[in-house]
């Protein structure tokens, strides 16, 4: 009868452990790699904002617009009625343009005021004269956007507008 030796069954459980242990090392690092992350910063990316401002008194409406927003501006403004409505600024700064608006024609620094852009109508006459109206103001802004080579441009797809409403009355 043979006898089993210990010793090469020890040393081949040995070499089997070892061998098991050295791909448990690498498995083990597979599954435990991970990281995170914590904190955070607010941005605060800014904004393109501007309020129209208005008088009216008997020669129509007196029109202003201020950029109150971070960035320097585009601006145009419109207005409807039902009546003839004439546009005049009497210390320039605006221009007539085909798309029926009336832009200032430069870039409106943020915090800057443009000139006054007047809206005067004629009142129709007769019986059928309105006792009273509505000369509705529309203006509207977009950020200031460069070409290439540095120059503003105005991009008048994306644009911001407000509506205002006032009753002007008849004095007549």
């Amino acid at each position: 009868m043979r006898k089993l030796h210990k010793k090469p069954l020890i040393m081949a459980a040995a070499a089997l452990a070892l061998t098991g242990t050295l791909a448990v090392g690498s498995a083990m690092a597979y599954f435990t790699t991970y990281t995170t992350a914590g904190g955070g910063v607010t941005m605060n990316m800014g904004f393109t904002e501007t309020i129209p401002n208005e008088t009216v008194d008997k020669d129509g409406k007196h029109v202003t617009i201020t950029n109150t927003g971070d960035y320097d501006c585009f601006v145009r403004v419109t207005a409807f009625a039902p009546m003839e409505l004439t546009y005049t600024a009497p210390n320039g700064g605006w221009k007539a343009e085909d798309d029926g608006y009336w832009h200032y024609e430069g870039v409106l620094p943020a915090g800057e005021t443009t000139p006054e852009l007047n809206i005067s109508y004629k009142f129709p006459e007769g019986e059928d004269r309105p006792e009273e109206f509505n000369i509705v103001v529309i203006q509207e802004c977009t950020p200031v956007l460069y070409d290439e080579n540095g120059n503003p441009y105005a991009d008048w797809n994306h644009v911001i507008t407000t509506e205002t409403t006032e009753d002007s009355k008849t004095t007549e």
